[in-house]
């Protein structure tokens, strides 16, 4: 209906948002899963063991989100591609993305593994817990390659219009997860090793399977039938340094300030580290829903803006804004009624419980906002308007979230620095709607 101009109304509308949405979101529900799945099993082995992954989990987004970033760049030019039916052009980059994420996944690999012996050093975490937080990290960081390729697939299926199969694997991905960690961490007590084993296997399977349904079996990007050069050409490299340029020195920053927000917790000791891990874990299920919507967004808006239908890309954003913060206020409400009870299945500490949920209910208020900065963000993406988002959430993390942790954890512990984090994320909300209301990333210039 986009690519061929046909009129659609607002139940349409919102009929697609919500179709795209659901299978978006059960793949974030995957990932939140697999975290959920690690946390509680390597939770049952103790405090110190949830410690040695809560300490190096910030680091281990920030490689992810380069990762993101590079999947972003690619796929957001698939989506302008199949916009505008150019699918032999859509199909060009596709290819290119293949060498341009190996490459980029192993230069990330080498950086990780190299750091991974001074990581835990380096972020003040209690020495106890040093060796099995450095080879956590390693493990992940030696699987960046696959990671990355698994990514570039689902991201580019999922902006040709394909939720489903992304989301199906994802959801295999965590059944698969669940077995390997029985195997590593209990049959063979391996402990948090076991668990960074497990989900590399995991992720392992599910790369091969995203790979597959996209060069083989997606009708419109078929590499099998469709054969061209996997030369990397300047044109493409530079769009998706444009666009998933900001994007990556974005996660850089941001997770330096996630790491530096580490750094401000681990004094406060191993309970208060373990609670935070966890506590960010089950948040995690609250925004789950707008990543969802934000993924749709971003195909709904990228395929319009590439047939030229810079109105209907406008009505779909704030199609999907408005249904990203209905259903995150909802899950807010449900986090700030349940945390204890989420809290139990995580740990079984006494002390991690009582303290995890009671920074979840300072957090939930901030949800709404959330949801406006995170499903505007999506909207954004798929418009090639990076920069000043981008530059947004830098300023916004690091001027009030980081500035405020840092005066009110010596004060009030973790619950001061998760009501820093809810105020600045009511604040990165009211700026994206801002942006979202000047209508300046429905102008960016489709190249």
């Amino acid at each position: 209906m986009i690519r061929d101009g046909h009129d659609m109304t607002r139940q349409d509308m919102l009929r697609l948002t919500f179709f795209l949405s659901a299978p978006a979101m059960l793949a974030q529900l995957s990932d939140i899963i697999m975290q959920y799945i690690d946390a509680s099993m390597v939770g049952s082995l103790g405090a110190e063991a949830s410690a040695s992954i809560g300490i190096v989990s910030t680091s281990i987004w920030l490689m992810g989100g380069l990762c993101g970033a590079a999947a972003v760049g690619f796929s957001v030019q698939v989506a302008h591609a199949i916009g505008a039916k150019d699918f032999e052009g859509a199909r060009s980059v596709v290819r290119q993305s293949i060498l341009a994420c190996l490459i980029w996944g192993c230069v990330l690999a080498a950086i990780g593994c190299s750091i991974s012996p001074y990581l835990p050093v380096w972020l003040g975490g209690n020495e106890s817990i040093h060796h099995d937080a450095s080879l956590y990290f390693c493990t992940f960081a030696l699987m960046l390659p696959v990671l990355l390729l698994g990514r570039m697939a689902g991201a580019v299926l999922r902006c040709s219009g394909e939720m489903r199969i992304p989301s199906y694997i994802n959801v295999m991905a965590c059944v698969l997860d669940v077995l390997f960690n029985m195997v590593f961490i209990f049959k063979m007590h391996m402990g948090v090793f076991g668990a960074a084993l497990g989900t590399a296997a995991a992720q392992l399977a599910s790369c091969i399977l995203m790979t597959y349904f996209l060069f083989i079996k997606n009708k419109e990007l078929n590499l099998l039938d469709h054969k061209g050069s996997y030369r990397l050409k300047k044109i493409t490299m530079l769009k998706g340094l444009k666009i998933g340029g900001p994007i990556g020195i974005e996660h850089l920053i941001m997770c330096g300030a996630q790491i530096m927000s580490t750094i401000i917790v681990a004094p406060l000791g191993t309970i208060a580290i373990a609670a935070n891990s966890f506590g960010i874990t089950i948040e995690s299920l609250c925004y789950m829903p707008g990543y969802g919507i934000s993924e749709a967004a971003t195909t709904l808006v990228g395929q319009s803006l590439g047939a030229k239908r810079r109105e209907l890309a406008h009505r779909f954003g704030w199609i999907t804004i408005t249904m990203g913060i209905a259903i995150m206020s909802f899950m807010g409400v449900i986090m700030y009624i349940f945390a204890p009870d989420l809290m139990s299945i995580m740990s079984p500490d006494i002390n991690v419980q009582r303290l995890a949920s009671e920074v979840l209910r300072i957090e939930a208020f901030a949800e709404p906002m959330f949801a406006a900065s995170i499903v505007a963000y999506g909207v954004f993406v798929g418009a090639g308007d990076t920069i000043i988002p981008c530059t947004m959430n830098l300023a916004s993390i690091w001027a009030v979230r980081i500035t405020l942790a840092w005066s009110l954890a010596s004060k009030y512990g973790l619950h001061g620095v998760w009501f820093a984090m809810a105020i600045e994320l009511c604040f990165r909300g009211m700026i994206f709607l801002w942006r979202m209301k000047s209508n300046k990333w429905n102008k960016i210039k489709q190249q």
